[in-house]
């Protein structure tokens, strides 16, 4: 019984336990039935990532176009801006070649000299860091600061002779990175500017030119600008030649300024030295002369020019007035320009031997032919031509002596118009020199099929036809070299020059001849006399043209060649509007002639071929003759 009951009461508690477990299993059930979610179906992609996943393919897309853009179809914005980060050209300093005369004496030279400029972006990002360092320590001071860089400014004004308000101008754009201040200064000026430690003042290097002979040459040699640019005379002329041209180097850089690629290279010019057909010996000479007698007969201008008849190498070629090609400030316009070359003049009596050459060429007149001028005036369609005085029946020396328009006249009528216009031609009256000089004039010939007698008679006594003093000198230069034409010269050359026999030796020598009776006693140009020395010339005293005529202006010519033995130098000598009573060619143009042409055979070691020399006392030289004038 109590086993039974025992077993009974383990079987309750049992039940019990059971029942209880049940229940919280069941209240436990209840609870998490109660909190739970229903289940669902996991999607395959949550709109969060693909957001992000788009974003990321977005991008991607946007740089991938950014970069076949700047690569492929607008590359040369990045290309630029890395090549001026890394690529440089560097030129190989030049200085311009020499110009010297033909002993080697330098006329034009380049000197070192140096060039201000300034960098305003730097100037004005200095005054920002000098404020910014101010503002960040209070115990720097920036008036101090200020006040010590304005007086470098005022020296660096004062030094250069600028206006300090006007300097500060130039530099005031903080936009621009490079602003000239002042070119070509001394050495010793840009080692003060350099002391002066400016920021964003700096020096380069530059060259200028200088002209030792200064005015003296001043027409042919010519100037540069302050680029070193030829712009008047030899200068312009053969810039190219004389500039050269910069050989570079391209290169590519790293970080650090070094050299890591060349990558092309280009081979300058050398700049050709020039030399020149001048003696600057006679070149001085004549210029001294030329200037002397501008400023005594008061003349608005003149002109010189000495030509070896052997070459038509061109010795000399001077202006008056001149200027200083050192100081720009005297290159005005009337004194630049090279009146030798640009100037054409009616020659008058200068060009009367031609019309005797041309008789005497053609066969119409002999030596010994004797011309009737009586009664010392003629008739000519309508027209008077007429002599100062009746000369009655001349030789044709006579008519070269007296200078006689009559005489010319008639020996002009007496060849084919064909002919005389040819002689005129022939002798180069009607062309340019052939020197290759900057504003080289032609002269004025008015071409025409038909001519008049006065027409033809005119141009036989030098009007009518305009040329400059340079075409008179070839002129004569063929006359002494007995017929020879060649072209003149400036540069210095040892090619062989062109030339043609354009007249006879016979005839020249026949007119050489009658021109030295010119120089004689009772000639027209006595004072073109040179002791010791043989001298053929001719005077050309002319008006000049105005609107409906002449005016009271005159131009006085004097052309000559000596040694008449055997000729070496022709000289003219032109003196433009002479003021006083001395207005004629054998007055004012032959003494300088005589000055000119004597110093120059002297210098040259021609021998004397005269050998009746004249008293020195009787002998007119220019500086008495001309104290005389003046009496």
């Amino acid at each position: 019984m109590s086993l039974n009951t025992g077993r009974q009461v383990n079987k309750s508690s049992k039940a019990k336990k059971a029942n209880h477990a049940n229940s919280s299993k069941a209240k436990t059930s209840h609870v998490r039935s109660h909190h739970a979610k229903p289940n669902s179906v996991p999607e395959l992609l949550h709109w969060r990532f693909v957001v992000v996943i788009g974003a990321i393919i977005l991008v991607f897309v946007g740089l991938s176009a950014r970069a076949v853009y700047i690569q492929v179809v607008a590359p040369d914005l990045l290309i630029k801006r890395g090549d001026s980060r890394t690529l440089r050209t560097h030129s190989n300093p030049l200085h311009r070649g020499l110009i010297t005369d033909r002993n080697g004496q330098q006329l034009a030279v380049s000197v070192p000299v140096r060039a201000i400029w300034a960098n305003p972006k730097t100037i004005a990002e200095s005054m920002l860091a000098l404020e910014e360092q101010a503002s960040k320590d209070p115990e720097f001071d920036l008036a101090l600061k200020l006040s010590a860089n304005a007086k470098r400014w005022k020296a660096l004004a004062e030094i250069l002779g600028q206006d300090l308000k006007a300097l500060k101008n130039k530099v005031s754009d903080p936009e621009d990175t490079f602003v000239y201040i002042q070119r070509q200064v001394s050495p010793a000026m840009a080692e003060y500017v350099q002391q002066l430690k400016l920021a964003g003042v700096h020096l380069r290097d530059e060259s200028r030119r200088y002209y030792p002979s200064g005015e003296v040459s001043a027409h042919i040699v010519g100037f540069t600008d302050v680029d070193d640019v030829g712009i008047e005379g030899v200068e312009k002329l053969y810039n190219k030649w004389l500039a050269g041209s910069k050989g570079s180097r391209k290169i590519r850089r790293d970080g650090k300024g070094r050299m890591v690629e060349l990558l092309e290279f280009t081979e300058g010019e050398k700049p050709q030295d020039i030399q020149l057909t001048i003696d600057q010996r006679i070149q001085a000479i004549a210029y001294k002369e030329l200037k002397q007698a501008v400023q005594y007969y008061r003349a608005a201008s003149g002109s010189a020019i000495v030509v070896d008849v052997k070459s038509g190498e061109i010795l000399g070629l001077v202006n008056s007035p001149s200027f200083n090609p050192n100081n720009k400030a005297t290159a005005m316009p009337h004194r630049v320009r090279n009146r030798a070359v640009t100037d054409a003049y009616e020659p008058g009596s200068s060009v009367k031997p031609l019309a005797v050459l041309s008789a005497l060429e053609f066969g119409s007149a002999e030596l010994d032919t004797v011309i009737d001028t009586s009664p010392g005036w003629m008739h000519l369609g309508g027209n008077i031509v007429r002599d100062s005085r009746n000369y009655g029946k001349i030789d044709l020396t006579e008519i070269i002596r007296k200078s006689s328009n009559m005489g010319t006249s008639k020996l002009a009528l007496s060849v084919p118009k064909e002919f005389l216009i040819d002689t005129y031609y022939n002798v180069g009256l009607m062309s340019d020199s052939g020197a290759n000089l900057l504003g080289e004039s032609n002269g004025i010939f008015n071409e025409r099929n038909r001519w008049s007698d006065f027409e033809l008679s005119t141009l036989s006594f030098g009007y009518g036809i305009s040329v400059t003093a340079l075409q008179l000198a070839r002129m004569y230069s063929i006359l002494g070299d007995g017929g020879i034409k060649r072209p003149l010269s400036i540069i210095k050359s040892e090619e062989p020059v062109e030339s043609e026999r354009v007249i006879s030796r016979q005839t020249t020598q026949q007119v050489l001849q009658m021109m030295e009776s010119v120089v004689q006693k009772g000639g027209s140009a006595e004072k073109a006399r040179i002791p010791g020395y043989r001298v053929a010339g001719k005077t050309g005293t002319s008006r000049k043209a105005i609107a409906n005529g002449y005016g009271d202006e005159y131009v006085n010519i004097f052309a000559g060649v000596a040694p008449v033995s055997d000729p070496q130098l022709a000289v003219v000598i032109l003196i433009n509007e002479p003021k006083g009573e001395h207005y004629y060619a054998g007055h004012t143009a032959a003494p300088v002639f005589a000055e000119v042409m004597a110093a120059s055979l002297q210098l040259l070691n021609v021998p004397p071929d005269d050998k009746t020399v004249p008293s020195l006392a009787t002998t007119p030289m220019s500086k008495n003759s001309r104290s005389q004038d003046a009496g």
